[in-house]
């Protein structure tokens, strides 16, 4: 009898890429992977445990799988059960219980839950020195674009953040492995991927690499057309870094520095390693180098501390910036970090405030942006078709765009018939012409063809 696993996953692309990694080595082991709404003999959790809110989600979503599947088994993986396994061992409705260490033996643990009906508990401890998991997957669920774990671990030590407890020290993906995992991806069709880790930065730190090296082992490989990268802590990037990005035709403008706060001494206390000015140094820096870049961040109001001037001081670093987008949060207690034995917790009612006025001047300069680049001629990635002849995708700088790429009147036919509709462009990389800004994201029209650009 074939098995059907279902996955349900919380939190950032690495834990998204790791999940299809999972599904892929399960579906190699004879297992028949569902959406996670249909009935199957095991369930997996991927959880996250960047903030409290996170755990709550794990554990509400893990109670609905036991009530929903009583008879299946259900299994916890991921941040949370590494970063607090005592608190995940008391969890009675998960079967399976694994870390983010040794994502492997969560098959055969799987197995054997099923097998036995026995409860399975194996959370490997990380360690210093501890090899990067060789994982890869050849599909994704988003069919134009796959996200590359490259790096996994962290070492800064944020005051508000368990992540290096949950991840443990860096550890990089070799470069030959990184080339035949994207050859693959390429000969599925893929032609964007996205390089991700846990601290992105940090690649190959801990064996004489640079996060360059990786960029350009991904431009290098036939049929891959574009390689951008995800988060970045700022100050770890070099000018030479910056060169040898820019040295590439295939990658592309956007990077998403992490900010935190604009204010320094907010970032003092959560233990940044940058101040405002020099974080607005290496945006120069990028923007010197790379024509119509656009720069992302996350920002955090209401940390422990947080006055009104300093809260104010963020507001006006991010306007001074002029983000194409920002992420804004606001601070969540998380027991383990220094931050959650600070004095002067934020109330949440002022939390919210914060966030909401945050959200609503960052949004200023997402309008601005997005305007900026009305008129501009740029590739764009064809993703989701919406409407016969009318696409979603984006430029190599990460600006969102609704695509026509024929006139309305071409899908009317003179005899009132409905003609077969075009074919599906999903995937291909069409040379478009900007022409305005409407609900959220710009509006283009197809110029020629890539080559145009």
């Amino acid at each position: 009898m074939v098995k059907r696993i279902a996955f349900y996953t919380l939190g950032c692309k690495v834990n998204q890429y790791e999940t299809e990694a999972l599904s892929s080595r399960f579906a190699e082991e004879g297992f028949t992977v569902v959406p996670p709404e249909e009935e199957a003999e095991a369930y997996v959790i991927n959880s996250c445990t960047v903030t409290a809110m996170g755990d709550k989600k794990t554990r509400q979503i893990l109670r609905r799988f036991k009530r929903e599947h009583p008879g299946a088994v259900v299994a916890l993986t991921g941040c949370f059960p590494q970063a607090f396994p005592d608190a995940a061992k008391h969890l009675p409705e998960a079967d399976v219980i694994t870390g983010s260490y040794n994502r492997a033996a969560l098959i055969d643990c799987v197995k054997k839950a099923m097998a036995t009906g026995e409860r399975v508990i194996s959370i490997t401890p990380h360690k210093r020195g501890e090899a990067f998991e060789k994982m890869s997957s050849p599909r994704f669920s988003e069919h134009t674009r796959a996200f590359v774990k490259i790096e996994d671990g962290c070492d800064r030590y944020c005051s508000y953040c368990i992540i290096p407890t949950a991840r443990g020290p860096i550890r990089s993906k070799a470069l030959p492995d990184l080339t035949e995992e994207l050859t693959e991806l390429a000969q599925n069709g893929y032609k964007e991927v996205v390089l991700v880790g846990i601290n992105l930065s940090s690649y190959g730190k801990e064996c004489g690499l640079r996060l360059a090296d990786a960029v350009e082992a991904a431009c290098g490989v036939p049929g891959i057309t574009r390689v951008r990268l995800g988060s970045l802590e700022p100050e770890l990037l070099t000018d030479k870094d910056m060169d040898r990005f820019a040295a590439q035709d295939k990658f592309c403008p956007q990077f998403h520095l992490s900010l935190q706060s604009g204010s320094s001494s907010t970032l003092k206390r959560m233990n940044r390693h940058y101040t405002p000015e020099e974080y607005a140094d290496i945006v120069a820096r990028l923007r010197a180098r790379f024509e119509n870049a656009s720069i992302t961040t996350d920002i955090m109001v209401g940390f422990p501390g947080e006055t009104e001037e300093e809260f104010l001081q963020s507001v006006e670093f991010a306007k001074q910036i002029g983000f194409a987008k920002v992420h804004v949060f606001a601070y969540s207690r998380r027991e383990g970090t220094r931050a959650a034995g600070y004095p002067d917790q934020i109330p949440q009612r002022e939390k919210e405030r914060r966030s909401a006025e945050m959200i609503r001047q960052t949004e200023e300069t997402r309008l601005a942006f997005l305007q900026s680049q009305v008129g501009k001629t740029e590739e764009v990635l064809l993703e989701t078709k919406i409407a016969p002849g009318i696409y979603d995708g984006y430029t190599k700088n990460y600006t969102p765009c609704r695509v026509a790429t024929a006139s309305p009147a071409d899908f009317i036919p003179s005899g009132g018939q409905a003609e077969t509709p075009e074919a599906n462009l999903c995937g291909q990389v069409k040379c478009v012409k900007i022409t305005g800004v409407s609900g959220g994201r710009c509006t283009a029209v197809v110029s020629g063809g890539a080559a145009d650009c």
